[in-house]
């Protein structure tokens, strides 16, 4: 198994491990890897009413920040870019929508809510 394997491996078992992490806390999830040309979103969910888009990073140690810090203002872009196609292409209009992250280190896990600033969607 080649390194960008294990990574995606890492990166499957993380989401799993988030979207498991969520629906225990009453959150529905409703779409998993979305894309667009410009960003994915890892994991769409429900949290009431509110449409819940949620990036997940995993960091195996705290090295280079950590899994917070990872979320750059550039990556953050593509997260609502790839929301703004998910509500187009899926026409919805008018939702309460959020932006979450559930950080994985090590054995920890984080979950952020309204983890960044909400963009016009």
């Amino acid at each position: 198994m080649s390194d960008n394997d294990t990574t995606t491996r890492r990166g499957r078992l993380a989401e799993e491990a988030a979207a498991r992490f969520l629906e225990r806390r009453k959150l529905v999830v409703i779409a998993r890897n979305h894309r667009c040309g410009g960003g994915e979103i890892d994991l769409i969910c429900r949290d009431g009413g509110t449409l819940v888009f949620v990036e997940v990073r995993l960091r195996r140690n705290a090295d280079f920040g950590g899994a917070a810090a990872s979320i750059t203002p550039a990556k953050q872009r593509r997260i609502v870019l790839a929301a703004r196609h998910y509500l187009a292409t899926m026409g919805k209009r008018g939702l309460d929508c959020r932006f979450d992250c559930v950080l994985l280190d090590g054995e920890n896990i984080e979950w952020i809510r309204d983890a960044f600033q909400r963009t016009e969607v």
